[in-house]
């Protein structure tokens, strides 16, 4: 479904992405795990081309794209087909959760306002907002407002949605309302790709597991065999760190 082959990112002199490889199948949920400055965000904004890669390539739906020369036409077929979800929701302050949900269905997509209206009403009911749909963000919680951003997601009916740590911008008692909403995904099939530290989802929700350390993949896996098994020193270390700072 998506390949991407050798990847790479500099900001000025500093390499933060240094050949990255990975493959995606349709269904698959790869929880992408790595300390601050590994380079696992700027992988995912450059997968959707929020970021312009200096090189590499991508694999898409069949078809394959240089990821440093990728015309705005490609670029915008491509997020047809694809969702993201930023750490800090990114919802209009002046509209309502079911405006944002539709807004860029009506304006991007060009969907007539009622059948976006429909789309974005059976998205928050997904995501169990379906008598929240007049709030406007101030009256939601930060765990409501992220949940908004996802059925914003979901009404696009996306092939695949990147989620960029969902929920490091949430207070701890509000982090398990979001993962549940990702957990249901995962089991209805949703292909999703998930930059993360909580090590909870990445052991029982997701199918695959990178871990990324400085620009490059380290280790990759099945689930299971990543915690269970890891072979590279540096993943044991950072699962060590992780399970003593109580991300078990």
């Amino acid at each position: 479904m998506l390949v991407i082959r050798d990847v790479k990112k500099a900001f000025g002199d500093v390499q933060v992405l240094r050949g990255v490889d990975l493959e995606v199948e349709k269904g698959d949920v790869v929880a992408i795990l790595g300390s601050s400055g590994s380079g696992k965000t700027t992988l995912l904004r450059c997968i959707n081309f929020l970021e312009t890669a200096d090189g590499g390539t991508m694999v898409f739906d069949g078809e394959i794209f240089r990821m440093e020369s990728t015309s705005k036409k490609d670029i915008a077929r491509i997020r047809k087909k694809t969702a993201f979800v930023f750490q800090s929701f990114n919802l209009f302050a002046n509209k309502t959760a079911l405006q944002n949900v539709t807004e860029g269905l009506i304006v991007a997509r060009k969907i007539p306002k009622d059948q976006a209206a429909q789309l974005g009403r059976k998205a928050l009911e997904k995501v169990g907002l379906k008598d929240r749909e007049n709030h406007y963000p101030h009256q939601l919680s930060g765990g409501q407002q992220q949940r908004v951003a996802i059925a914003r997601a979901l009404a696009a009916q996306p092939e695949i949605i990147f989620f960029d740590e969902p929920t490091s911008a949430l207070d701890p008692e509000l982090i398990g309302e979001v993962l549940e909403v990702m957990r249901e995904l995962a089991q209805e099939g949703m292909t999703m790709l998930v930059v993360t530290h909580e090590m909870n989802f990445a052991k029982n929700v997701s199918t695959k597991v990178i871990f990324m350390d400085q620009g490059r993949i380290v280790e990759q896996g099945n689930s299971r065999e990543f915690f269970e098994n890891p072979r590279e020193d540096r993943t044991k270390a950072f699962l060590r760190m992780s399970t003593r700072n109580g991300e078990q």
